[in-house]
């Protein structure tokens, strides 16, 4: 499977919590921090639910 890196550019807070809930599942715990996973379908959704706070690059 491809890479993923995600870098979280926006804080996720005054968002819904299901999208906070979303960043802490991506393995976010601090902001400004940059995590790499599998490009899977589970990933790309959560990615696709909260882009407005991501910038993703695939490898």
């Amino acid at each position: 499977m491809a890479k993923v890196v995600i870098t979280l550019v926006k804080s996720p807070i005054g968002y819904e919590k299901s999208q906070r809930d979303t960043v802490v599942a991506l393995g976010f715990k601090k902001g400004k921090r940059v995590v790499e996973k599998e490009a899977t379908p589970q990933i790309n959704g959560m990615i696709n639910k909260i882009s407005h706070l991501l910038k993703v690059e695939y490898k």
